[in-house]
């Protein structure tokens, strides 16, 4: 059986206008307008198969590259790496989910391969 994943994880912006939807078959972060527009396609080799998706309450994007073992931030408009939060250096490896915690100051990943969870404080 083969599997074909278009879509793998999707997010909603805080104010609602944009979906930000994973493609790891294509190693893309792609954003959409409400109505389905695309407006932005982001590629990188820091970004390969995309899998955990989120979107702080700030707008910031953050995405695993489960395949590239990196954490990175990525404009609000979908079309740039603002930075890279975390890489195999900090322990990431094969990063599955990622979240933002705004109580804790923390983005959250989840690693797939050997069940962990890493925190990272934020200033």
């Amino acid at each position: 059986m083969l599997l074909c994943f278009a879509v793998y994880k999707c997010v909603v912006s805080p104010t609602g206008d944009r979906l930000y939807i994973t493609n790891p078959e294509q190693n893309k972060l792609l954003t959409l307008a409400r109505d389905g527009t695309l407006l932005a396609t982001y590629s990188d080799t820091a970004l390969r198969d995309p899998s955990g998706l989120h979107v702080t309450p700030a707008g910031q994007v953050l995405v695993c590259g489960y395949l590239s073992d990196t954490v990175i931030q990525v404009g609000w408009e979908g079309e740039s790496k603002l930075a890279t939060l975390a890489t195999q250096k900090d322990g990431v490896r094969y990063p599955y989910s990622v979240c933002y915690s705004s109580t804790t100051s923390s983005i959250i990943v989840g690693l797939i391969e050997d069940d962990t969870i890493l925190v990272f404080r934020v200033e």
